[in-house]
């Protein structure tokens, strides 16, 4: 399972730039608003990167670059549907239930499922299984019933 995660400073300013010049905000502005000083805006906007992330972060939440969902598994309650031949359970990003399954072919081919109760390898590798519905869900990979669902080719 390769991750990789990339940015891209160059385009990361320009578009925090921009935002800045859509929202009508001088560099004094949102320096005040962001909390941070007036030359670490002036830095960050001409791509320098000796700059503090936590200030970076804080520029880009001001903007509103930044994703504040939450995704938790309080009360995952997976079920086996053996007629879809997935394992269903749910999360929550605040008061928004959102539903996961979890293919039988994905727990067979990265769990060593194979004639095993679903539900119990799932409960086994449930911390693997949670961090890829988080992944897509932040992605935003959804179906066409806003559910997400997790193939073997996900992990």
């Amino acid at each position: 399972m390769e991750r990789q995660f990339r940015i891209n400073w160059t385009l990361l300013v320009e578009e925090a730039k921009q935002r800045r010049i859509e929202l009508k905000l001088t560099q004094q502005q949102l320096a005040l608003l962001a909390d941070v000083s007036t030359p670490t805006i002036s830095r960050f906007e001409n791509g320098k990167k000796d700059i503090q992330l936590s200030s970076i972060f804080h520029i880009l939440k001001v903007l509103g670059m930044t994703d504040q969902r939450t995704l938790h598994f309080p009360n995952p309650d997976p079920i086996y549907l053996p007629d879809r031949m997935v394992v269903r359970f749910w999360g929550q990003d605040g008061d928004k239930k959102i539903q996961f399954e979890i293919s039988s072919e994905a727990l067979d081919d990265h769990f060593n499922g194979q004639s095993k109760d679903k539900l119990k390898i799932f409960k086994a590798h449930q911390a693997r299984i949670e961090h890829e519905a988080r992944r897509k869900y932040l992605a935003n990979s959804t179906t066409s019933n806003e559910s997400i669902l997790i193939k073997t080719s996900d992990l």
